[in-house]
C-alpha cells in the first residue's frame, strides 16, 4: 500500500539507499528530518553544515525539516518533529538501519509517541550488498568522519568504490561503518536532479574523530 513519508536524512549513504529504495517501492516522499546541534550549524550524526544539507533536499526537490537539541533533549524534538508530520498528514517514516536492534527499537518507540508507522527498507539485508547496490546505482558517497581509534584518517575524502570497500575490511572495520567507524555525505546520485556542489577543506581533529570539513561552492 502506498504511503506518504518523512524520511530521517543524515546526508549519508545508508539514508540516501533507504529513500531510494522506499520510492521505488511506490512511496511518495514530502519531506527530510534531520537533527542539528542546538545552536542550528551543523546535523547531530554527521556534523553536516545546514547549507550543504539543504542543498540535498533542495536537488531532491524536497522541504528539510530541522529539529535542534542536546543530546539529553533529543528524544523528546525527535517525538515533536514526527507529532508535526503526522499533522501535516504524512503517514510513515522511513530511516537507514540495517541490523542494529536498539537503534530499531528506539525508532519504534518514537514513532508509536507520534503514531507514525515506520518503514526500514535495508532491514536485515547483507550490509556488503547494500554497499555494492549503492556503487552499482550510481550514489556518489565520500567519507567525511572518521573515529580514529578504529580507522586511520587516511581514509577521508574516498570516494565509495569496490576497490575501497576491501580496503576497508583489510583495515579491520565494517565496510558499511554501521558501528560509527565513519561517517559519508552523498553528493550524486539518481535521488538528485544534479550533482551537489560541494568542497572538501581542512581536516580537523576533534576528540577521537577525524573530520573533513564540507562546505558548498563558493557563488552557490
Amino acid at each position: 500500500m502506498q504511503k506518504s513519508f518523512v524520511m530521517s536524512w543524515s546526508g549519508g549513504k545508508d539514508s540516501a539507499l533507504a529513500y531510494y529504495r522506499a520510492v521505488l517501492e511506490g512511496h511518495v516522499p514530502l519531506a527530510l528530518l534531520t537533527m542539528f546541534e542546538e545552536d542550528g550549524t551543523k546535523s547531530r550524526s554527521h556534523g553536516l553544515p545546514i547549507d550543504v544539507m539543504e542543498a540535498q533536499a533542495e536537488r531532491m526537490g524536497l522541504p528539510l525539516l530541522i529539529g535542534k537539541a542536546s543530546w539529553s533533549g533529543y528524544e523528546q524534538e525527535f517525538i515533536e518533529q514526527l507529532k508535526k508530520c503526522k499533522a501535516q498528514g504524512i503517514d510513515m517514516g522511513v530511516y537507514g538501519d540495517i541490523d542494529l536492534e536498539d537503534h530499531v527499537a528506539w525508532v519504534k518507540k518514537v514513532s508509536a509517541e507520534a503514531e507514525m508507522d515506520v518503514h526500514h527498507p535495508l532491514w536485515q539485508e547483507p550490509r556488503k550488498d547494500l554497499l555494492k547496490e549503492l556503487i552499482k546505482e550510481g550514489f556518489k558517497a565520500v567519507i567525511t568522519v572518521v573515529d580514529t581509534k578504529r580507522l586511520d584518517e587516511r581514509f577521508l575524502g574516498r570516494e565509495f568504490t569496490l576497490e575501497l570497500i576491501d580496503e576497508l575490511e583489510a583495515a579491520g572495520v565494517d565496510a558499511c561503518g554501521e558501528e560509527g567507524e565513519f561517517h559519508t555525505i552523498i553528493v550524486d546520485g539518481p535521488i538528485f536532479v544534479e550533482p551537489i556542489p560541494v568542497e572538501f577543506g581542512e581536516k580537523i581533529n576533534f576528540d577521537h574523530y577525524g573530520i573533513l570539513e564540507v562546505k558548498l561552492q563558493s557563488g552557490e
